[in-house]
């Protein structure tokens, strides 16, 4: 499995130390980290392997290897490997999930800590639930669109879902960072259009692909197609 590391996350300790907030920086990293091996045990539960792992500023991403065989298995207009990235984007959230249960149920903490970490992990999950792609919330929804209504709907809708789900989000966090001027809030916005633009970049590449094909496709005439009598007996 690769490993990376975004360098900007560098960045980011240093403008949280000189803000004193690194605490609750490393407090959301390190729950950050779990969320994502609850994501790599699903995965390898279900048979996928892992084939990167990057570290970044507001979090770490897993990427895995699928088998072929999962993508001839049908289920609606999709196929099985749906299903799984479903339960695979799931996992982490539910991580975050379990872990504010066992800190206010099973661990006895200071207060203030124990504040700080139901609140990294209550960030982290209504951050990952966003109907952005490529976070869980978006993986999610572009998986359950793509096994009703196929791939190029699904990715049509979930990049126009995310980008008026971000312009929202913007908007509410402009409000808030005016009142509670907490830095991390502008930082996490930075983030998110970051990976959504780069995100659009790569859609917007599959998607000449995808007219490139439909235009070519569309030409051909099969009803008119002439094919000599020898030919049509030799078939």
């Amino acid at each position: 499995m690769r490993f990376r590391i975004d360098l900007k996350i560098f960045i980011l300790v240093i403008l949280f130390f000189i803000t004193n907030q690194i605490k609750i920086y490393a407090m959301i990293m390190l729950f950050a980290i779990i969320h994502e091996f609850g994501h790599l045990l699903a995965g390898i539960l279900l048979g996928m392997k892992p084939a990167k792992m990057e570290i970044r500023p507001f979090g770490v991403s897993i990427d895995f290897d699928v088998k072929g065989k999962d993508y001839n298995i049908r289920i609606g207009k999709g196929n099985f490997i749906e299903l799984k990235k479903i339960f695979v984007a799931l996992a982490g959230p539910m991580t975050n999930v379990i872990i504010i249960l066992i800190i206010s149920n099973v661990f006895s903490f200071e207060y203030n800590d124990k504040m700080i970490m139901i609140f990294s992990n209550m960030a982290l999950i209504l951050f990952n639930i966003l109907p952005i792609y490529p976070l869980d919330g978006g993986r999610i929804l572009k998986g359950m669109i793509y096994m009703f209504n196929g791939k190029y709907t699904a990715e049509k809708y979930i990049y126009k879902i995310s980008y008026i789900t971000l312009l929202i989000i913007t908007i509410i966090s402009s409000i808030a960072i005016l009142y509670l001027k907490n830095i991390a809030i502008f930082l996490a916005i930075i983030f998110l259009w970051g990976l959504q633009i780069k995100e659009y970049r790569i859609y917007r590449n599959r998607k000449i692909l995808y007219e490139t094909i439909q235009e070519q496709m569309d030409k051909y005439d099969y009803k008119n197609i002439n094919i000599p009598i020898e030919n049509k007996i030799n078939s």
